[in-house]
């Protein structure tokens, strides 16, 4: 590979080598919506090149990210090697404040006992008559 090719990448590409999509395709459907700015500006071209330096900010799971490229890659490698081509500045996730666990239907009692599970199964079969 050249000096020229290895300085810039296209977008979809990088996102999937980065390990913050599944696969390329996943990738290119979200560059695609719209959701992807580089550099502040919005951008819907899965081809659109970036290099190192650039910021990219985008919506994942239920956060916003705010990604620094530190280097372009050549390959989707293990998740240890993908983290070196970045820094992530977004703000840590907030913590909930009622200090909840991130499970809300557990209630710290464990198994449900049989007599529980009976219990639960005729409700059902009532629920659905």
């Amino acid at each position: 590979m050249t000096e020229t090719t290895a300085e810039k990448l296209r977008l979809d590409k990088w996102l999937w080598f980065a390990r913050f999509f599944k696969t390329r395709s996943l990738a290119a459907t979200v560059v695609a919506s719209g959701a992807v700015r580089i550099n502040g500006t919005r951008t819907s071209k899965r081809s659109a090149m970036i290099k190192a330096g650039d910021v990219l900010t985008f919506a994942k799971e239920d956060h916003s990210r705010v990604i620094r490229i530190e280097a372009c890659g050549t390959r989707r490698g293990p998740a240890p090697e993908a983290q070196t081509l970045y820094t992530d500045l977004s703000p840590p996730e907030p913590k909930p404040k009622d200090g909840s666990s991130h499970n809300p239907a557990f209630e710290g009692k464990g198994r449900p006992t049989k007599r529980d599970r009976r219990q639960l199964d005729l409700s059902k079969a009532r629920h659905l008559e």
